[in-house]
């Protein structure tokens, strides 16, 4: 049986959905804060493309994608994609995805929670600010990869 950490996810409330829809607008135009974007994927049983806002961590040279939420639908479309799109105002690009190891979350973690307490705070049982040690025993909570652009 899968680990309950590794498949466990938050659903939005109603309210929230509301939110990312008028926040996912703000994006799509340009009007947001520069780290946020919309991940676009297909879905792995419909086909259908989904679109959700994500907020982009630029750590040292690399970009990283955190699911806050835990292994919601988009990251299992991702998954089984193995790419995503990510759009902001008028430019796209298509990356792919590595997982991130167990052993590589942590500091990556660590980095998302501080970089935007406001917006993940409460999906985190640590505060902003704690040491990247804490993070290893919730590594299997949050899936995380370093996304890649195409050619």
């Amino acid at each position: 049986m899968a680990d309950q950490a590794a498949v466990r996810f938050e659903r939005p409330t109603f309210v929230e959905r509301l939110f990312g829809r008028a926040l996912g607008a703000l994006i799509g135009i340009g009007v947001a804060p520069g780290h946020m974007h919309l991940l676009s994927v297909h879905g792995r049983k419909s086909g259908a493309l989904f679109t959700t806002p994500v907020d982009l961590l630029d750590e040292g040279d690399k970009l990283y994608l955190v699911a806050p939420r835990g292994k919601t639908q988009w990251v299992r479309n991702a998954e089984a994609a193995g790419e995503v799109q990510l759009k902001r105002g008028g430019r796209s690009a298509t990356y792919r995805l590595r997982s991130l190891s167990d052993a590589e979350k942590p500091p990556i973690l660590k980095a998302y929670l501080d970089r935007f307490p406001s917006e993940v705070q409460r999906f985190f049982p640590l505060p902003k600010g704690s040491p990247v040690t804490a993070f290893a025993p919730l590594v299997q909570r949050y899936p995380a990869f370093e996304i890649t652009p195409l050619a």
